[in-house]
């Protein structure tokens, strides 16, 4: 009876539930449109409420508050300083990042492979406000890394590394160090190195052909993750609340001061309509760059 089954065929392949049910009409049109939907009910349609408020006031439509953003030095100050800390985040997060991931591309030892990997994984583990407390009692002026620069000499007085930007660009650079690592790392992982191999094997020293090879082909990761640190560190609250001092207030701290403190709901709306359309325009920048650089054209 067997011999039969297999002479006419074999028997038939047993076909799993989850792909019979893949295979209902029109199933893949409704799993596209239920996350649509559910973006677009939950992001776009409450970010429009809010940018409404910036523009129709209790009288109607009126660009009373966003004349007062662009009017008010104060405004404009915060908003410089949003993105300049952004800015220097995003530098030292690839400065840190870059040698952590190529380490991790170019270590064979599958030990300390996750090793390090656990090491830049275990911040998503930790409550964010945790961490932050955290650097409040490392950046004192009687906190770990004052004793010790104290205690080897380096300084002679206390270092201000708490209540100021200083303080600020570190706990954020602590908190988005692991966003580049895994960007730089998925792409360089990528890469060839029979590359590397072929040019040094031509003569190159390694030095020049990781900076005339291997540099350039990690370029989009580079990109992706500066964009990704650079994007998160403009609207990054908690972190600048507790280690940043009056005088380093972010946008993010102008926005909630507006909501909670003196409930002017538009001037914090017309606030957010600017950081949003800043943001974009630096994306378009971005975008624009990553086009027409001719290094990238030739990763492509």
């Amino acid at each position: 009876m067997m011999e039969a089954r297999v002479a006419a065929g074999g028997p038939a392949k047993r076909v799993s539930p989850a792909y019979q049910i893949m295979r209902i009409k029109g199933l893949q049109w409704l799993l596209l449109f239920l996350p649509l939907a559910y973006i677009l009910f939950l992001l776009v349609f409450s970010m429009l409420g809010l940018f409404k408020l910036s523009i129709f006031g209790k009288n109607g439509f009126t660009l009373e508050y966003l004349e007062r953003i662009f009017s008010t030095p104060i405004y404009l100050e915060v908003l410089w300083l949003t993105l300049k800390i952004a800015f220097l985040v995003t530098v030292f997060v690839l400065i840190f990042a870059y040698p952590v991931a190529y380490l991790l591309v170019k270590i064979e030892s599958a030990g300390w492979k996750k090793a390090i990997f656990a090491a830049v994984l275990i911040p998503f583990w930790i409550s964010l406000l945790v961490r932050t407390f955290a650097w409040t009692v490392l950046l004192q002026e009687q906190g770990v890394i004052n004793k010790i620069l104290l205690g080897i000499g380096l300084i002679d007085k206390p270092l201000p590394l708490l209540y100021n930007t200083t303080g600020v660009i570190i706990g954020m650079t602590h908190v988005l160090l692991p966003y580049m690592v895994l960007s730089l790392y998925s792409v360089m992982e990528g890469i060839d190195r029979r590359l590397l191999q072929a040019a040094e094997g031509l003569g190159a020293r390694p030095w020049k052909a990781f900076a005339q090879i291997f540099f350039p082909l990690s370029l989009p990761g580079v990109m992706s993750g500066s964009l990704l640190v650079f994007v998160m560190g403009i609207g990054y609250f908690i972190t600048p609340a507790l280690l940043g001092g009056a005088n380093d207030m972010m946008i993010s701290m102008l926005i909630q001061d507006n909501i909670s403190t003196t409930l002017n709901w538009n001037l914090a709306s017309a606030i957010a309509l600017v950081l949003f359309v800043v943001t974009m325009l630096l994306l378009f920048l971005a975008f624009l760059l990553t086009k027409n650089s001719p290094v990238l054209k030739e990763v492509k």
